[in-house]
């Protein structure tokens, strides 16, 4: 009996001491294997922590002195392993040769629990099977982790030049044979076909576009029933907009062609950049500017002032190091040609023509009286009273039958396609002798009315003037006029008074 305590009292003593010396992993249970795929020059980050329950029981317990040791087996397990990153109980690091500037602990605050291995940027030759093991006190922890890569490869190597031909592969480190490929854009199938899948791997496309880059997605299938996928994004150095744009200026105002890259070229690593626009006009290309500029990706042509001459086609070529892309763009101008050359007499019949140099062949014209008031800002589309019945304002040809005091001011020509309005071009219409043929018969009988009475006050004052003036006389012999007063009898002085008056009215 006093043997059998002794035995007991000696493995319950010396359990603990072995405890922390079995086989690595046996403290948190042996660590799984776990797989983690990255795209060859992404980041990667080889998961290895305390487990949940362990963190909640030492996370207050951990020591300062903690080392760790990542090791890489290679290709299998059996290879011989060798270090790929040991951090000693000082904090001294040691790092292999080959991989120093790219691993590091993802956690460097030990304590937390986190002893991640961190790669950046990740190579292919780094796929294989890793190991970590993490020591404190007496205590040892393990992790497995194999690192699988998948290769994306570009030809021509990135950056992808507009209309240049692309070929895609991908494959994988995975040591089972390869089923399918399937390529996906921006999370469709395509673009060669509805369902692009095959056994080679390899995506061709003749005459990349703008609209081919962005995200894309490779999945292999193996014939172990692994499913491996890898998203990279495609840059494609091209020219922003349209692949044909085409600039409707009106003649004498002024325009920019655009030549904008998708991106800087600098930020592409790309350090030699010149535009150059040439005119294509009479069959040969004229030359007209060449400019440079690393800190900008646009190179405009400006034209200051824009004539007939200028319409057709101009070129944009860009020299990004030795290669060159270009795009074509094209000038149209508008111009209004009058039937009558400067100021146009009222009720004459006027012809407006709108043309456009260098058409594409879709545009169609609209004629829009601009309204002339101060108060109104925006456009109207008044119908004059001599356009009413005749003929349409839509067309290139405006006609104004008998031109009146409500056509003067300024008409628009604008020029419209399936996108919307593309350009527009002014006229200014004057016309002669507008101000007397152009006042309403109101204006007359007012004028009329206001001579009349202006005459009849002027004759009503001369009267008022006379009348004033005769009784403001006084008589040149007053006693003489009263002594006939008292000796002449009332009849003779009143005839001799009447003869009187006669003459004086004489």
């Amino acid at each position: 009996m006093r043997l059998v305590s002794l035995l007991l009292f000696l493995i319950f003593t010396l359990l603990p001491f072995t405890a922390g010396h079995i086989l690595p992993g046996l403290l948190e249970g042996r660590s799984r294997e776990q797989k983690v795929w990255v795209r060859e020059g992404s980041s990667a980050v080889l998961p290895c922590h305390l487990g949940p329950r362990k963190t909640r029981e030492s996370s207050k317990q951990l020591p300062d002195k903690i080392s760790v040791l990542w090791k890489r087996h290679g290709g299998s397990v059996h290879q011989e392993p060798h270090v790929v990153l040991e951090v000693g109980y000082s904090g001294l690091q040691k790092t292999a040769q080959l991989m120093k500037p790219r691993v590091s602990l993802q956690d460097s605050a030990l304590r937390n629990g986190n002893f991640s291995l961190r790669i950046v940027p990740v190579r292919r030759e780094d796929a294989g099977l890793y190991e970590a093991q993490v020591k404190y006190r007496t205590e040892v922890h393990s992790c497995l982790v194999e690192l699988g890569v998948i290769t994306v490869t570009l030809s021509p190597p990135s950056p992808v030049i507009e209309s240049e031909m692309l070929s895609m592969s991908c494959n994988s480190s995975h040591r089972a044979s390869l089923v399918e490929t399937c390529w996906f854009h921006k999370e469709h199938l395509g673009p060669t076909s509805r369902t692009f899948c095959s056994l080679s791997g390899t995506l061709s496309i003749l005459h990349p576009a703008m609209s081919d880059a962005g995200s894309w997605r490779c999945q292999l299938r193996y014939s172990d029933k692994e499913i491996i996928s890898a998203t990279f994004n495609l840059q494609i150095l091209g020219f922003d907009g349209p692949s044909s744009p085409v600039v409707y200026a009106a003649a004498g105002s002024v325009a920019d062609l655009p030549c904008t890259l998708t991106y800087l070229p600098r930020a592409l690593g790309m350090r030699v950049v010149a535009a150059h626009w040439s005119h294509l006009a009479g069959g040969h290309l004229e030359e007209k500017s060449t400019s440079q500029n690393l800190s900008s990706r646009s190179f405009p042509l400006h034209v200051p002032m824009v004539g007939p001459g200028d319409a057709g086609q101009y070129r944009c070529a860009v020299s990004v190091g030795h290669r060159t892309i270009s795009r074509d763009v094209t000038l149209a101008v508008l111009t209004v040609t009058p039937s009558i050359q400067g100021p146009v007499s009222e009720g004459t019949r006027l012809l407006l023509i709108c043309s456009l140099i260098h058409a594409q062949g879709h545009e169609r014209f609209q004629w829009t009286h601009l309204d002339s008031a101060p108060i109104k800002s925006k456009l109207a589309l008044a119908t004059p009273h001599s356009l009413e019945g005749h003929s349409s304002r839509v067309g290139p040809t405006l006609e104004i039958p008998q031109v009146s005091q409500k056509d003067m001011g300024t008409w628009e020509c604008s020029v419209h396609g399936p996108e919307g309005r593309l350009g527009a071009v002014q006229y200014d219409l004057q016309i002669t002798g507008a101000q007397v043929s152009s006042a309403p018969s109101i204006f007359s009988g007012q004028i009329t009315f206001w001579l009349t009475l202006t005459l009849f006050l002027l004759l009503a004052v001369c009267v008022v003037a006379l009348a004033l003036q005769k009784r403001a006389q006084a008589p040149a012999f007053p006693a003489l006029e009263g002594m006939f007063a008292a000796s002449v009898p009332w009849k003779p002085m009143e005839e001799k008074q009447k003869g009187k008056m006669q003459q004086t009215e004489c």
